[in-house]
């Protein structure tokens, strides 16, 4: 169960922002606590308020990006711009409104692998996108602002760890142009429709770049969270090819395991649950463990 400062102050942000637009956020349900607080409205809505004031620039982009792949028909979540067609501030949280997706079953790898490869296959959006230029960027600001929960002996290895695996970053090939990126291309932010079509959500990491960064999220998966090696098959075969046979696979997926540290790392002090995931995943990094589970954090909590 989501819990703890965090939770409390992004409720607090949800109930604000609610009364000035005349929206009812009694009941309200918190699914999810990570880069963003994600709640679910009685009335349908879903409402995103960021876990820190810096998701500022991407929260806008991620808001244009989606309402843009929905005007060409790209099958993504889509704002609820009759609710407020821009993020509305609050104590530097922005929240965003967004239509509710009900949704039958889970998705699958192969849908994950399609519909990626359509996404890919899109131009590049005529406003400016964040360029990935620096994977790890975030990692090593949080390194360097969240020094409460970690050790001098964590930041220093982090430090030289992030620097090796940045210069590693600097020197991989892509096998093609760059192109539009989801940027958390996770399984968890697609969903089944309940007339069995598949639609992306969770557009604030997005950017242009190389395709292997979307890629790698589910072979990810199956290194650290439970994904089946007949998973990420069928995902190869969805996409039309499979990232393990690309030279920089290895390279990449140390890369990722980074980076998936970095929002634990922002969150440990106000955050029940990724106070207590942070050791066990910087444990078997120090370790060298390429094998250790890690866990997703579980939804969910209401309010009355």
């Amino acid at each position: 169960m989501i819990a703890g400062a965090l939770a409390e102050e992004a409720f607090g942000v949800l109930h604000t922002v609610g009364s000035r637009l005349g929206v009812n956020t009694k009941g309200a349900k918190l699914l999810r606590l990570r880069s963003n607080a994600v709640f679910k409205l009685r009335s349908g809505l879903i409402v995103r308020i960021t876990a820190t004031p810096d998701g500022a620039p991407q929260t806008h982009t991620g808001l244009a990006v989606a309402r843009w792949l929905v005007r060409r028909g790209f099958p993504s979540v889509r704002p609820a711009d009759y609710i407020s067609d821009e993020p509305i501030e609050h104590h530097g949280r922005l929240v965003t409104f967004w239509q509710y997706v009900p949704v039958s079953g889970r998705p699958t790898t192969r849908e994950l692998g399609r519909i990626l490869r359509h996404l890919h296959d899109q131009p590049v959006p005529p406003f400016p996108i964040k360029r990935l230029a620096d994977p790890l960027a975030e990692v090593r600001g949080a390194v360097e602002s969240c020094s409460e929960v970690l050790t001098p002996d964590q930041r220093a290895w982090l430090r030289d760890r992030i620097a090796e695996l940045t210069e590693a970053w600097n020197t991989l090939e892509s096998c093609g142009p760059p192109v539009l990126l989801h940027g958390d291309a996770w399984i968890d932010n697609l969903l089944r429709r309940r007339d069995g079509r598949a639609v992306l959500c969770d557009w604030d990491g997005v950017a242009v770049g190389p395709r292997e960064w979307d890629l790698v999220h589910t072979y990810h998966g199956q290194r650290r969270f439970g994904l089946s090696a007949a998973d990420v098959d069928e995902f190869a075969r969805a996409y039309g090819c499979d990232l393990r046979e690309w030279p920089g696979f290895g390279t990449l997926m140390e890369i990722r395991d980074m980076y998936a540290i970095g929002i634990h790392i922002r969150n440990a002090a106000g955050d029940p649950f990724s106070r207590q995931e942070l050791p066990r995943r910087l444990d078997s990094l120090t370790r060298g463990d390429g094998h250790a589970r890690w866990y997703m954090a579980e939804p969910a909590v209401k309010v009355t």
